[in-house]
């Protein structure tokens, strides 16, 4: 792993303010189209840009709220840019944030980046990692009211298996259900055909990345994961007032909790989690839009139990696609650690022949993923930095699957896991994951009932 705290503290030397300058707003034929401008010394200027495609009519907005709406997306934007000079000052010209909002903004940067800081050799900053700075002329602001939002529901959906699930728990249940994609690929629109969208019915974003930050990335400024999901509340926030829905449903689950480096803060998945959720929520409705409620349909539940789920949805396992490395061709690259973990939460439920129609290949019999199961078993210093299960699923799904088999079957990696794994209760460890249902949440009554009802069919619902 490279040292890069040298850098870090020349980088911010040398690059003392990064800026805020503003950003502009289109109203286009093909949508609503805001472009952004970012400013850190002489000779670095970036404009990225979103488009909220006009799939079907949209509500007209005030420019108060459609400003205050844009603004915090440019914010959150700013991250990606920021991180590759760290400045130690953040001007901020359009508006001027509150004391709390300043440590709100503070946080999401310092929890947000953890990996970035981590993977870079970067001690992760306090409170000094940077001071936010305004021109005279900035405003304060204060949240705004929607005109009547209904009671439909946003559901961002990426193409993998979580989003499925709650896509179809809502449209089975008979929700008022409204896609959201960003950047749609293959998977995605193939799993939203299942589910019986196409683009007429699915709100559409359009999201660029300013060619210079890809640039400054292969001369050899700082570079690394940032909260995506963070950006996504940011940006359905906004879907939610042009369509004025109020409910915007994510699929994140408990499981996102679980630190990615045992024993410290740093979450590959830190937006998914509990936390970042409480936090948005707070934040949306003391300080942009008070009627949207944000929350995840699947916080109560874990990716064992999201596994038994979507295993029933079949109709989805031929188009659905969780591989990130192969996600610019829409396939399973079936080596990485993403492939690995979802093979694992779904063979308790599918079988080995299901399961190679889904990836096309049998990853049980690859040795080269011994070492990526050593790190979701929990037998490495950490977890994959990626979207997986916790240790724990992950070891009961490998202790049940490892039960179906004789000791003469066993493939490579199973063969390996019974040698040097974790030994459990394999019938009665599964069982404990599928009968739980966490608290805290932020499901209201009738979100929780449906979900319930699908979790626990055949038995009375646990509290």
């Amino acid at each position: 792993m490279p040292n890069h705290q040298s850098k870090y503290h020349t980088l911010r030397q040398s690059y003392p303010e990064f800026v805020y300058e503003g950003f502009t707003v289109q109203e286009l034929p093909e949508g609503i189209m805001a472009e952004y401008r970012f400013s850190c010394g002489e000779a670095s200027t970036f404009r990225p840009t979103v488009l909220f495609k006009r799939n079907f009519p949209l509500q007209k907005l005030s420019d108060a709220t459609r400003n205050l709406l844009i603004f915090h997306i440019g914010m959150v934007e700013c991250i990606s840019y920021w991180k590759a000079f760290c400045s130690p000052i953040i001007v901020v010209k359009p508006f001027r944030f509150c004391t709390e909002q300043e440590l709100w903004w503070k946080k999401l940067f310092r929890h947000g980046l953890g990996e970035f800081f981590y993977t870079n050799g970067i001690a992760i900053p306090g409170e000094e990692i940077f001071t936010f700075k305004y021109p005279d002329s900035a405003q304060t602001f204060e949240p705004v009211d929607l005109p009547m939002p209904t009671e439909g529901v946003i559901v961002p959906v990426g193409g993998g298996k979580d989003s499925v699930v709650t896509l179809e728990i809502l449209l089975r249940s008979n929700f008022d259900v409204l896609p959201v994609v960003m950047n749609q690929r293959d998977a995605t629109r193939e799993v939203l055909k299942v589910a019986g969208f196409d683009d007429t019915n699915t709100f559409e974003i359009n999201r660029t990345i300013d060619p210079l930050l890809l640039q400054l990335n292969k001369e050899g400024f700082l570079n690394g994961h940032t909260p995506f999901s963070a950006l996504l509340a940011f940006h359905t926030s906004m879907v939610a007032a042009l369509v004025g829905r109020q409910h915007i449903a994510l699929s994140n689950e408990w499981s996102a909790n679980e630190a990615t480096i045992p024993g410290t803060l740093i979450n590959h998945q830190y937006s998914k989690s509990l936390e970042f959720e409480s936090d948005f929520r707070d934040y949306i409705n003391k300080y942009m839009v008070r009627e949207i409620n944000y929350f995840s349909m699947m916080r109560p539940i874990n990716e064992l139990q999201i596994g038994k789920l979507f295993a029933q949805f079949d109709a989805y396992h031929s188009v659905f696609k969780s591989c990130n490395v192969g996600s610019k061709t829409d396939i399973w690259c079936c080596e990485c650690s993403k492939c690995l973990f979802t093979w694992i939460v779904l063979s308790p439920f599918l079988n080995v022949d299901a399961l190679v129609a889904i990836f096309g290949k049998n990853l049980w019999d690859n040795p080269q993923l011994i070492e990526t199961l050593q790190q979701l078993c929990g037998l490495s210093e950490t977890k994959p930095f990626e979207c997986v299960g916790t240790i724990d699923e992950v070891n009961a799904a490998l202790n049940y699957t490892l039960s179906q088999y004789s000791e003469m079957q066993l493939p490579v990696l199973l063969d390996w896991y019974a040698k040097n794994g974790r030994a459990l209760d394999s019938s009665g460890e599964l069982q404990h994951h599928l009968e739980t249902f966490h608290q805290p949440n932020f499901l209201n009554a009738p979100f929780e009932a449906v979900l319930k009802s699908f979790l626990f069919p055949a038995k009375a619902q646990p509290n």
